[in-house]
């Protein structure tokens, strides 16, 4: 691997391993039948989705696609859920606790309270199980997205093809049947993210060029593009330290409107079908307002934004892991721009082991 001048380019090592991970992942689950078996015959139950940072995030992308198939499903934070939520868990329910680390201090709590009372059955989607959530739960899955050092990325994505899975076979889906599609999805999904790491400098570089200097930066999404809005901001904050907010991007519109202008950076994710005629026609208002605007689509048309970049025909469920490689790139590049270590983490922890 290269280096950027003092800085060993770990992080950007481990964004161009993600569509090896988004494989990895595809492959470790049709081992995995025997736990994902244990969750059919669950769909009239309430399903939680919880979790904390980048593991949160992900639990947009399921939470979206179940709810479109009439399924009673919610998302809330674990922290949240432990101190101030905990009595809406059914006994009867399904919790899902996504954690790369299965060691967080607001998962392992949670895990802790419900082993000690008669709660939901608890799914963890862990990287590996050697962790204390993956041995409490009930149906532990191993996301096998392998070592990771910076910022999340194979973690992310890896959680994204193990989630999609579980919310197959909750909707009704037979396993096997719920693994051959996840393979199929998968597969396009690692191509395309290979298309748009292909030439990771060129790419960087003009996603710079949209953020320049400007000193507000909004990144917008709907249904499963929450995931990768979630994401994509986080990680700009993580690894680059530019202070990036996320939001849904109806919300966008209800006041933070009046940021548009020469001092905004705003990235519109048109992602999801049901709705991204609806985004296209924002980001294009965004732009006549004199904002910079990077527009995220599945099929790029003529450019007349700052920046575009198409994530090809992906699908919903998988969208998120191809559309945050631009902001990850763009983090990296800035990164090293200001002469940090985009690998590293200076003041929190890889793994937070402390509210």
């Amino acid at each position: 691997m290269k280096s950027l001048g003092t800085f060993p380019d770990r992080f950007l090592e481990e964004i161009l391993s993600q569509p090896a991970a988004l494989r990895r992942t595809a492959e470790t689950l049709a081992g995995q039948t025997e736990q994902l078996r244990k969750l059919e015959g669950l769909g009239d139950a309430l399903f939680t989705f919880t979790g904390m940072g980048a593991s949160y995030a992900a639990c947009y992308s399921p939470v979206s696609v179940l709810a479109g198939h009439g399924l009673m499903v919610t998302m809330v934070d674990t922290a949240e859920l432990l101190h101030f939520r905990r009595p809406t868990l059914d006994s009867d329910g399904v919790l899902v606790i996504v954690s790369q680390s299965g060691r967080s201090a607001e998962v392992v709590g949670l895990a802790r309270e419900l082993e000690a009372s008669s709660g939901p059955l608890v799914v963890a989607i862990t990287n590996g199980r050697d962790n204390p959530l993956a041995a409490a739960a009930d149906v532990a899955i191993d996301t096998a997205a392998g070592t990771e050092v910076g910022p999340s990325t194979k973690s992310f994505v890896a959680s994204l093809v193990a989630l999609a899975t579980v919310a197959e076979v909750l909707r009704g889906r037979d396993v096997a049947d719920s693994i051959e599609a996840i393979g199929s999805d998968v597969a396009r999904a690692a191509r395309a993210a290979e298309r748009i790491l292909a030439e990771p400098d060129k790419t960087a570089e003009g996603l710079r060029a949209w953020l320049d200097d400007r000193p507000i930066v909004a990144v917008l999404g709907r249904g499963t593009a929450r995931a990768a809005s979630e994401l994509g901001a986080l990680v700009m904050k993580e690894a680059a330290r530019i202070p990036a907010e996320a939001m849904e991007s109806a919300q966008f519109r209800h006041g933070p409107l009046e940021l548009a202008g020469s001092g905004l950076a705003v990235a519109v994710l048109a992602t999801e079908p049901a709705t991204e005629e609806l985004d296209r026609a924002f980001a294009t208002e965004l732009s006549r307002a004199g904002a910079s605007v990077l527009l995220i689509e599945r099929e790029g048309r003529a450019p007349s934004f700052e920046a575009q970049i198409a994530i090809g025909d992906v699908a919903r469920a998988l969208a998120p892991a191809v559309a945050t490689l631009p902001f990850e790139l763009l983090a990296w590049r800035v990164a090293v721009d200001r002469g940090f270590d985009p690998g590293m983490l200076h003041i929190a922890s890889k793994v937070t082991t402390r509210e």
